[in-house]
């Protein structure tokens, strides 16, 4: 497999895992700091998909 398709999944992968646990951690109790635990874990989405996306565009300079 190549090195760019791995780093697509393994990206995809830890940004779906991060939104089911914030969503998991957003739900599980009705305390402010467990809702506040979620909101900040579901902020990783985008920064997780950021990298991946930075990552994946500086793989393309070497060529």
């Amino acid at each position: 497999m190549k090195p760019e398709t791995v780093l697509r999944v393994t990206t995809l992968l830890a940004a779906a895992a991060s939104l089911v646990l914030s969503v998991w951690l957003y739900f599980q109790s009705d305390t402010i700091e467990d809702r506040l635990n979620g909101i900040y874990v579901g902020v990783w989405v985008p920064s997780i998909l950021a990298l991946g996306a930075f990552m994946l565009a500086g793989q393309g300079k070497k060529s």
